[in-house]
């Protein structure tokens, strides 16, 4: 089985699908860190200089040659993938793929980006309002990609060990 863990940036899905894929003793695959791989540029790199257009792109082939791979992994994607070139539809075609949006309130998320800003570069200049803004916009606009997914698991006030309990139990 391939399972994919989106949401919002800050949801934990690098995080979580570690834990579960060692868990699991299955690969780890970071949809971000697999195209800095094969792009050899990080994805900040690749933004400024081919554009977000040609990062998009890449981001679906890669993503679909993942996913036609043969055997199990856990992959997290970029918070962007599942809002372009159809990645939500790509996704859920695939039976053998189970797709688990990783659902996080505002407040979470502006308080683990606060804590982590230089990490991430398109909120590393926002104070807190603007973050709040900021996320309060994007997350309004993805919601309706990211509630596609197969499952849906709220993981606010939650510690990591919990939130991967309870993915195992919906997985099982």
């Amino acid at each position: 089985m391939k399972i994919v863990l989106l949401g919002y940036m800050a949801s934990g899905k690098s995080t979580i699908g570690r834990i579960l894929a060692e868990k699991m003793q299955t690969p780890f695959i970071d949809l971000d860190e697999y195209i800095e791989e094969k792009e050899r540029k990080t994805v900040s790199e690749i933004f400024e200089q081919k554009g977000e257009i040609y990062f998009r792109k890449q981001e679906h082939v890669y993503l679909k040659d993942l996913l036609e791979k043969e055997g199990d992994f856990v992959l997290s994607l970029g918070g962007g993938t599942p809002c372009y070139a159809r990645n939500m539809e790509v996704l859920l075609s695939f039976n053998n793929a189970k797709s688990v949006y990783l659902k996080t309130n505002i407040t979470t998320i502006v308080d683990r980006l606060t804590n982590e800003k230089s990490k991430r570069p398109l909120v590393a200049r926002l104070n807190k309002d603007e973050l709040s803004e900021f996320v309060a916009k994007h997350l309004f606009e993805r919601s309706y990609f990211y509630n596609k997914a197969t499952y849906k698991l709220i993981v606010d006030n939650k510690s990591i060990h919990e939130t991967v309990e309870e993915l195992e139990k919906l997985l099982s």
